[in-house]
C-alpha cells in the first residue's frame, strides 16, 4: 500500500516531541541498512519515532537505510546507537521481547494486542520492544532483561516474519488503540445518503412500471416480489444521486421502444 496524506502529517517538531510518549523500538545486532530503513518506515506508519540500535553490523548512519525508509527521515535522524542492550534499555521500565520460539525460562507471555493495551495503560512512556537479528532473533541474555515475552498468534507451521513485518505488527496494535478512524466509512462526493422519501419514490416509480409491463401480474405473489425488490435496494445503501440516476434508467427503459437504434 502506498500513499501519504501530507495534509495530515505532523510537523517535524511535533513528531519529535511525541517521541517520549511512544514505545521505543530496540533492534539488537541489526544487519542490513535496508532492513533498518524499512523498520523506520513501519514505525512512522504508526506514529513511532524512538528507534534504538544495538551494535548495528554495518555501522550508523547507513545510506542504505535512507531509501528504504521512504521518507521516514525523522526516525532515522533521531536514531540512537548503543554498545549493549542494557544501555539501550537503561531509561525504560516496561520492556517486551519478541520471539517466535519457545524459551526455556519462566517469563509471562502475551500477544501483541495485550502488550499494546498494557503500554497504553501506563502512558507508553518508559516502554520498549526488543527485536533480534534478522536471521536468528534475540539471544536469551537479551530476553532475560525484558519484563515479558511477546508471541504473535500466527500459523504454527510458519511463524517467520521479517524484521519490519514484526515491528509493524507490534506498532500497529499500539497505534490503533488511539485511532478514531471508523470501522466502515462511506465516502461521498457532492451527494449524501438517500432518505426514505427518496427511496419510496424510487420504489413506487419502479413498481408502477413493472405493473404496467405485467411483471407483477400475479396478485398472490406480488407482495413478496415487491418486498424482495425493496430489500435489494435497501441493502445497496444508495445515495441521493444514485436514486436519481436509477429513476432515470427506469424512465429511459420505459419511454423508448426496444427497436430504436443509436444514431450513426
Amino acid at each position: 500500500m502506498a500513499g501519504t496524506d501530507r495534509r495530515r502529517a505532523k510537523p517535524k517538531s511535533e513528531a519529535i516531541a511525541a517521541a517520549g510518549s511512544t514505545p521505543a523500538i530496540v533492534l539488537i545486532d541489526p544487519q542490513l541498512g535496508e532492513n533498518i530503513g524499512m523498520v523506520a518506515r513501519a514505525m512512522l506508519n504508526c506514529g513511532l519515532t524512538d528507534l534504538r540500535l544495538v551494535r548495528p553490523r554495518d555501522g550508523w548512519p547507513n545510506p542504505q537505510a535512507v531509501s528504504a525508509a521512504s521518507g521516514a527521515d525523522i526516525v532515522l535522524d533521531n536514531t540512537r546507537v548503543f554498545e549493549t542492550t542494557g544501555e539501550a534499555l537503561a531509561d525504560l521500565n516496561l520492556v517486551y521481547a519478541t520471539t517466535a520460539r519457545d524459551r526455556d525460562m519462566t517469563k509471562e507471555m502475551v500477544t501483541p494486542e495485550i502488550a499494546a493495551e498494557e503500554m497504553r495503560a501506563v502512558g507508553s512512556e518508559g516502554c520498549g520492544i526488543l527485536f533480534g537479528r534478522e536471521a536468528k532473533g534475540l539471544k536469551n541474555e537479551d530476553i532475560v532483561l525484558a519484563n515479558k515475552i511477546v508471541i504473535a498468534p500466527l500459523n504454527p507451521g510458519f511463524t517467520s516474519l521479517n524484521l519490519s513485518q514484526a515491528v509493524l505488527l507490534l506498532a500497529y496494535e499500539w497505534y490503533k488503540l488511539a485511532d478514531d478512524t471508523p470501522g466502515a466509512e462511506l465516502r461521498m462526493k457532492d451527494t449524501r445518503p438517500a432518505n426514505k422519501q427518496e427511496l419510496l419514490g424510487l420504489f413506487e416509480h419502479l413498481e408502477n412500471e413493472l405493473d404496467s409491463h405485467g411483471f407483477l401480474r400475479v396478485k398472490e405473489k406480488r407482495p413478496v416480489m415487491v418486498q424482495n425488490i425493496r430489500n435489494v435496494f435497501q441493502r445497496a445503501n444508495m445515495t441521493e444521486q444514485e436514486v436519481r440516476t436509477f429513476r432515470g434508467v427506469v424512465k429511459s427503459l420505459t419511454q423508448f421502444p426496444r427497436h430504436m437504434k443509436k444514431e450513426d
